[in-house]
C-alpha cells in the first residue's frame, strides 16, 4: 500500500510492535548486537490475541528464523529476573522484553520492574490493560477507581520504571517505541522501560510506514569525563596518603576492568568492592582488599577505616558498602566520585567526575603519571589481606571440633561455598541474590575470571536465582552457571525449573537446606528479636508458636518432579562428586540440582563492620533492651560526610587550589 508519505503496511499495533523490536540493535565500541533478543511470556486474555498473535505471526513467517523468539515463562516476576540477568551478563547492551496479560499477570511484574530500575539494568516489560474505548467495562481484573476512569492498575509501574508510557491509539506508538528504545539504551537512565498495551489497541490495525522496521542501531556512549574534572581529582589523590578505591557495578558495565587494574598496578591504590563491583580485580591481585562494607573483608574495613581519600568508581554507595555511612572514619576523609551519573557522582559531597567508567579510569592514570602510595601501604595491604585469606580457609575447611558437633548428614554454609569455588571451573559463574549467602560469597568467594560473579543486591530479591540462572546461560552458553540458594528462596520461585527442562537449559542449582532463614534468624537474634519467625517449624500444640518439629517438606522430591536431575549428597566427598557430575552433564541436560543440607547456626569470618537496622526503643524483653544499647553506640558512628570536596579542592582557571 502506498501513501502520501510513502510506502506504508497495514499491521495491527501489536503486530507493530513485534516486528519493530526485531530490528532493534545496540552499538558500542564498533560491535553491533541485537537490543532485543526475544520475548519471554505469559498469554491471558490480555496479550494473547495481540503480541500472542503478533510473535505467531512473525515466527511462522520467518522460515524457522524468527526475528523476536518467544520463551514460554511459567511467573511473570521470574521471567523479569530472567531477562534482567541476561542483560547484566551481557553488560547492559541486550535485554529480553516480558509480555504478560491483563491484571495479575502485569502486576506480577511489578517486583521484577523495582529490581531492575534500582540496579540500572535494561528491561522492557509489555504489561497489557483494560480497553482504552472502554466499551465493555468493567472488564474482569479491571480495577475500578470512582475518581478516575483512566488510572488502571498497570499505573503501579509508573514509580518503579525508568520511562512508563502507554499506546491509547495506534499513532502513539512510533513516538513511544523510539522514546522506549533511548531510555534502555542509555548507560545514565537505562532501568524497566513500561509500554502498557491495552487490550483492545493491541488488535487495532493501522497503516504504518515502512522506514519504522528498517534496522536501526542504538548507540551507546561512552562519554569522556571533563579534563579540568579529571586534573581536580588527581591533584586530591596526589595529597593523600591514604587513598582507596571503592569498585562498583559501573567497572563491569563500562568494561573498565583492565583500566582499572592497569591504574591500581601503576599507583598501589587498593580496591575494595561492592557486591555489584566483585570481580572488578580478579583474585590474585595484590591491590585486591575483596568486599568492603557491611559485608566486607577485614582487610578492606580496616583500610576503609583510615583512608584519607575515597575514590568510587561506578557505585551508588549504597549502606552496605559503607556500612550505613560508618565504614569511611577518617577525620577529614574526601570522596572522589567517578560515575557516568551525575546523582550518583555528587554523593558524599564528592568531587564528581561524570563520565564512562573505562575512559575516566584511563585519563586519571595519565594524570597520576608517576604517583605512587608509598612501599609501607602496598606492605600493610599484603598483610591484611594474607590475613584475611587465611580466615577464610578456615571457613572453607572447618577445624575437626566444629564438624563434630555438626548433626550428621549436615555441612557448614562455608564448606559448601568453599567446595564449589574450589571445584568449579573459573569461566563458570556463581550466581545468589539474598539470605546469608550473599554476605559469605561477597566476603569469601574468590572471582578468577570476567563477569563470573553475580549477586543481586540492589534490591535482594528472595527467588531471582532460578530464573536469573536461565538468563545467564542464555547470555553466555559457554560457561556454566552455579546458582547458590537457600530453602527459602528456592521456595519463592521454583517454577522456572520447568521453563529450564522446556528450553533445555542447563544450569546448576545448589539447593542449601537449613530448615529455615538463616540471614534473617542471624539478625533477629542479634536485635534482640530471639530469631521470632525465622524457622520452617511446625506450630507447637502446646506452645501455640512455630516451635513445633521440623517440617517434613521434602525439596528435592519437588526439584525432581519439575523435571530436574537431582543429587542429594550428606557430606564432603559426596557434595564433590556432585559438583563434578554436574559439571560433567550434557549442555543440553536441562537443570541439575544439588540438595545439601547445612547447619545453620555455623557462621562465615566476621566482617568486623556494621548494619542500620533500627532496635526497637522501647521493650520489656531483656533481649530487645540489650539490643537497643548496642545499637545506640554503634550509631554514634555514623558520619555524614557533608564537607565539599570540590570546593576546598578544586583548582581555579590559573591552577591554585582553594582550601
Amino acid at each position: 500500500m502506498s501513501s502520501e508519505r510513502g510506502q506504508t503496511v497495514r499491521l495491527t499495533v501489536a503486530q507493530a510492535l513485534v516486528r519493530f523490536l526485531g530490528h532493534q540493535w545496540s552499538e558500542r565500541d564498533g560491535q553491533r548486537q541485537r537490543l532485543v533478543e526475544g520475548c519471554l511470556g505469559i498469554f491471558g486474555h490480555g496479550n494473547v490475541a495481540g503480541v500472542g498473535q503478533a510473535l505467531l505471526q512473525e515466527e511462522l513467517a520467518a522460515d524457522g528464523e524468527p526475528p523476536l523468539p518467544y520463551v514460554l515463562a511459567r511467573n511473570e516476576q521470574a521471567m523479569v529476573h530472567t531477562a534482567v540477568a541476561y542483560a547484566r551478563q551481557r553488560d547492559r547492551l541486550q535485554t529480553w522484553a516480558c509480555t504478560a496479560s491483563v491484571g495479575p499477570g502485569s502486576t506480577n511484574m511489578l517486583t521484577g520492574a523495582a529490581l531492575a530500575t534500582i540496579n540500572r539494568l535494561p528491561v522492557l516489560l509489555l504489561p497489557s490493560s483494560t480497553f482504552a474505548t472502554r466499551a465493555a467495562g468493567p472488564l474482569l481484573q479491571e480495577l475500578e477507581q470512582p475518581h478516575g476512569g483512566d488510572l488502571t492498575v498497570n499505573d503501579a509501574f509508573r514509580p518503579l520504571s525508568r520511562f512508563y508510557d502507554e499506546v491509547r491509539r495506534p499513532e502513539q506508538l512510533p513516538s513511544i517505541l523510539l522514546a522506549a528504545m533511548r531510555v534502555l539504551t542509555d548507560p545514565v537512565e537505562t532501568g524497566a522501560v513500561t509500554i502498557s498495551l491495552p487490550q483492545d489497541v493491541q488488535a487495532e490495525a493501522h497503516d504504518w510506514p515502512v522506514e519504522l522496521f528498517a534496522d536501526r542501531a542504538w548507540h551507546i556512549a561512552r562519554p569522556p569525563a571533563e579534563p579540568a574534572r579529571i586534573a581536580a581529582a588527581a591533584q586530591i589523590i596526589r595529597g593523600s596518603r591514604r587513598p582507596m578505591i571503592v569498585a562498583g557495578g559501573g567497572v563491569h558495565h563500562s568494561g573498565a576492568e583492565d583500566a582499572l587494574a592497569a591504574l591500581c598496578a601503576a599507583t598501589g591504590i587498593p580496591v575494595g568492592e561492592t557486591q555489584s563491583g566483585k570481580g572488578s580485580l580478579l583474585h590474585g591481585n595484590p591491590q585486591l582488599l575483596g568486599a568492603v562494607g557491611s559485608t566486607g573483608t577485614t582487610a578492606a574495613n580496616a583500610v576503609a577505616a583510615q583512608a584519607d581519600v575515597v575514590i568510587g568508581v561506578g557505585t551508588r554507595y549504597q549502606d552496605f558498602t559503607t556500612a550505613s555511612r560508618t565504614a569511611f572514619a577518617a577525620e577529614g576523609v574526601r570522596f572522589v566520585n567517578l560515575n557516568i551519573g551525575s546523582f550518583d557522582a555528587a554523593k558524599h559531597s564528592g568531587l564528581g567526575v561524570v563520565g564512562d567508567a573505562r575512559e575516566a579510569l584511563t585519563a586519571l592514570a595519565a594524570a597520576l603519571d608517576g604517583w605512587s602510595v608509598d612501599d609501607a601501604y602496598r606492605e600493610e595491604q599484603a598483610r591484611l589481606w594474607a590475613d584475611w585469606d587465611a580466615q577464610v580457609e578456615a571457613s572453607h575447611h572447618p577445624s575437626r571440633r566444629v564438624t563434630d558437633a555438626l548433626a550428621e548428614g549436615r555441612l557448614t554454609q562455608g564448606t559448601v561455598l568453599g567446595l564449589v569455588n574450589e571445584l568449579s571451573d573459573p569461566r563458570d559463574v556463581l550466581l545468589c541474590a539474598a539470605g546469608s549467602m550473599p554476605g559469605d560469597l561477597h566476603k569469601a568467594w574468590r572471582v578468577r575470571e570476567r563477569r563470573a560473579y553475580h549477586v543481586e543486591y540492589g534490591y535482594s530479591c528472595m527467588g531471582y536465582e532460578v530464573p536469573a540462572s536461565i538468563g545467564i546461560r542464555w547470555a553466555d552458553p559457554t560457561r556454566d552457571v552455579f546458582a547458590m540458594v537457600g530453602d527459602g528462596g528456592y521456595l519463592m520461585m521454583p517454577t522456572e525449573l520447568v521453563t529450564a527442562v522446556q528450553e533445555r537449559t542447563k544450569v546448576i542449582v545448589v539447593l542449601v537446606q537449613n530448615h529455615g532463614f538463616h540471614s534473617i534468624g542471624s539478625l533477629s537474634e542479634s536485635l534482640g528479636s530471639q530469631r521470632y519467625g525465622t524457622a520452617y517449624r511446625a506450630r507447637g500444640v502446646e506452645s501455640g508458636r512455630l516451635d513445633g518439629e521440623v517440617l517434613p517438606v521434602d525439596l528435592a522430591a519437588n526439584a525432581r518432579s519439575l523435571g530436574c536431575h537431582v543429587i542429594e549428597v550428606h557430606d564432603r566427598e559426596g557434595l564433590a562428586e556432585a559438583i563434578r557430575a554436574a559439571k560433567a552433564a550434557p549442555a543440553d541436560g536441562g537443570p541439575v540440582v544439588i540438595h545439601v543440607e547445612t547447619d545453620p547456626m555455623v557462621f562465615g569470618p566476621d566482617s568486623a563492620s556494621w548494619w542500620d537496622v533500627p532496635v526497637a526503643e522501647v521493650s520489656h524483653l531483656a533481649s530487645t533492651q540489650g539490643a537497643r544499647t548496642g545499637y545506640e553506640q554503634a550509631k554514634t558512628a555514623q558520619r555524614t560526610h557533608l564537607a565539599p570536596a570540590d570546593l576546598r579542592h578544586h583548582p581555579d582557571e590559573s591552577g591554585q587550589t582553594h582550601n
